[in-house]
């Protein structure tokens, strides 16, 4: 299976940023670690904080890739753009979130790409990647 390890904005900054939300190990430092437990599959990773490159990221990723694992940071709060996006393209994707979105700040408890998604992970911490893989492998 080849899937896309998809992030939004300020995810750059993880590992840095909000380590009591968050925590804190880097994608740098993640990414290997999930790759080398899921060798037999192809895990590419994207990141960008500019809504316009990773709508363009789901539109290739469905000549691409299997699956998408998109966690879109503020972005799912905000982005009509981002849903229709997901919902243009064949390809599943899975939304992702690290933290509890629900035990946040009201308006995080919105997504407006959740219900174009085929489903939602969330409150894992960078744990909720695998979880989101291991969905994949097992629909």
């Amino acid at each position: 299976m080849k899937l896309l390890i998809l992030n939004g904005p300020n995810l750059n900054l993880q590992g840095r940023r909000e380590k009591s939300v968050y925590g804190a190990e880097s994608f740098e430092e993640f990414i290997p670690r999930l790759r080398a437990l899921y060798s037999a599959h192809t895990i590419d990773y994207a990141q960008s904080n500019i809504e316009g490159e990773l709508i363009d990221t789901l539109h290739k990723a469905e000549e691409e890739y299997d699956g998408v694992l998109f966690n879109a940071g503020g972005y799912t709060h905000t982005s009509v753009a981002l849903r229709d996006a997901i919902g243009a393209v064949a390809v599943p994707v899975i939304e992702i979130h690290i933290s509890n979105v629900a035990a946040r700040e009201e308006f995080r408890h919105t997504s407006l790409i959740g219900a174009t998604c085929v489903g939602t992970i969330a409150g894992f911490g960078l744990d909720s990647y695998r979880l989101g893989i291991e969905a994949f492998l097992n629909r």
